[in-house]
C-alpha cells in the first residue's frame, strides 16, 4: 500500500478511502492490512513514541473499496461501536449488478446464515437455526449493457449481506466470483463501493458525513459521473 487517501481527520475520527483487495485487519493471507498500515502512518505523521491507538469499529469485505471510519480514541471507539449496534449510522453503497431489478426502488428482507468453515453466507428460512435478519433498500440509478447501477442503503450490517441478497434474486454483482460464479469471470474486480458514511461525532453535537466516489474504471465508467441517488 503506497498511499491511502484521508477523507477527514480530527482528534477522534479518521475517515479513509479503503483500497480494493486489501484486508481491513490481519488475516491468514498475512498481506499488509489497512488497520496496521494506518497505525504506522499515524505514528509517522505525528512522531508518536510507541504504538499509535486506532480502533476498528466496522468492516468492509476485502474486495470492496470506499469510505471507512476508524476511531483514534477509546471514547470514540466506544460511542461509534454503540452507534453501529443501534444502527444509528447511515451507510450507502454503490453496486453494479448483472440484469435488471423488476422495481426501481424496493426494500429486500432475508434471513442469512454464515458457514464459517467455507466463508459463505446463505439465505435461509426465518426459523432456521442461527438465522439473522438482513434488510437493505435499493434504488436503480443507471442501466447500460445489461448492467444496472444501484444505490444501496444498508439497514443491517451482516457479512456478505449485499452480495448474497442481490445474487439470491439473480442480480449478482459484477465481478463477484463467490456469489456470481456463473455470470462472472476470474480476474474481474467486484463492483461494490462504500460511497457514503455518516456518523454522529463522539464529542461534538454534529453529524460527520463523508463521501467517496468509485474509480474511473469499468464498469463504473459506463455512467461517466456516477448519478446521485435520491434521499430515501
Amino acid at each position: 500500500m503506497k498511499n491511502v487517501p484521508i477523507l477527514y481527520e480530527d482528534n477522534h475520527l479518521l475517515f479513509v478511502e479503503k483500497p480494493v483487495n486489501v484486508p481491513v485487519q490481519e488475516d491468514r493471507s498475512k498481506d499488509q492490512d489497512l488497520l496496521s498500515f494506518l497505525k504506522e502512518d499515524i505514528k509517522y505523521r505525528y512522531q508518536k513514541p510507541g504504538k499509535a491507538y486506532l480502533a476498528l469499529v466496522h468492516r468492509l469485505d476485502r474486495p470492496v473499496g470506499g469510505v471507512m471510519v476508524f476511531s483514534k480514541t477509546s471514547k470514540a471507539a466506544s460511542r461509534l461501536s454503540n452507534a453501529m449496534r443501534r444502527k444509528a449510522v447511515d451507510k450507502k453503497y454503490l453496486a453494479v449488478v448483472r440484469g435488471r431489478p423488476a422495481k426501481n426502488h424496493d426494500v429486500l428482507e432475508d434471513h442469512l446464515v454464515k458457514d464459517k468453515r467455507r466463508n459463505m453466507v446463505y439465505t435461509v428460512h426465518p426459523n432456521a437455526n442461527k438465522a439473522k435478519k438482513a434488510v437493505l433498500e435499493y434504488e436503480v440509478i443507471g442501466e447500460k449493457n445489461d448492467l444496472s447501477l444501484l444505490s444501496i442503503n444498508l439497514h443491517t450490517g451482516k457479512p456478505h449481506q449485499i452480495r448474497v441478497q442481490l445474487s439470491s434474486r439473480n442480480w449478482p454483482l459484477y465481478g463477484d466470483q463467490k456469489y456470481g460464479k456463473k455470470s462472472n469471470q476470474a480476474g474481474q474486480q467486484i463492483a461494490l463501493w462504500s460511497q457514503t458514511l455518516a456518523v454522529d461525532h463522539p464529542t461534538k453535537n454534529e453529524t460527520i458525513k463523508i463521501k467517496s466516489q468509485p474509480p474511473n474504471t469499468f464498469p463504473w465508467n459506463l455512467w461517466g459521473q456516477v448519478p446521485c441517488p435520491s434521499d430515501y
